[in-house]
């Protein structure tokens, strides 16, 4: 009889330790189960959340297409990811600042579509002006260089616009120069595309921030 109380105290330590083993076991388990779960719907939500943002900004992109399709449908503009482009030599002669006739007709064209997409988003329009890489000195001393080129059409541009209708704290300009050409400035096809002017809607609060300067035009 003793022999088998030994027995039994010997052989209840090990069943202690195998219990705490499986609790220990179990625990971590569960720990790792909530921590998987929890990357699993920090993914799900970041997914839903850039799906949420693809299907604003493609509402947004249709909305713009659509307040544009005339001129768009005519080709005097361009629509690229939110951008609309207008060819310098359309608006100004070059290496002036003077809107040409066209271009006056044009921006009038588009300034009723444009008041009234931004009249229902909280989004201001963004008037950016581009030059070539020649320097504006060496034709027209009436500019410092192609920064201050692209500044006054961009300028003149935003001043139209806002003679045509859209509230003027809605819209503001931008001047680029020669910096983030579409071309190359190597030939004058290249050149001609570089010099242009771009509108686009923007967000109200940190529009500032994402004005450039940059500058022939």
């Amino acid at each position: 009889m003793d022999e088998f109380d030994g027995a039994i105290e010997h052989s209840t330590p090990v069943w202690a330790v195998f219990g705490d083993l499986m609790s220990g076991l179990l625990g971590a388990f569960v720990l790792i189960l909530v921590g998987v779960l929890g990357v699993q719907l920090d993914l799900v939500t970041s997914l839903e959340a850039e799906v949420q943002k693809r299907r604003v900004e493609e509402q947004r992109r249709e909305a713009l297409e659509k307040a544009l399709a005339v001129p768009l449908a005519a080709g005097r503009v361009t629509l690229d990811d939110g951008r609309i482009g207008i060819s310098g030599s359309v608006l100004f002669a070059l290496n002036s600042d003077e809107l040409q006739p066209e271009g006056r007709q044009l921006l009038k064209s588009l300034a009723p579509p444009l008041a009234a997409f931004l009249s229902v988003r909280d989004e201001m329009l963004m008037v950016s002006g581009f030059t070539d890489d020649r320097p504006v000195r060496d034709t027209n001393r009436q500019f410092a260089d192609n920064l201050e080129l692209s500044a006054q059409r961009a300028l003149t541009v935003t001043r139209a616009l806002i003679d045509e209708g859209i509230p003027s704290s809605s819209v503001f300009a931008a001047a680029f120069g020669q910096e983030q050409p579409v071309a190359s400035n190597a030939d004058a096809e290249g050149r001609s595309r570089n010099r242009r002017v771009e509108m686009a809607p923007v967000p109200r609060s940190g529009q500032a921030g994402k004005a450039g300067a940059g500058g022939n035009g």
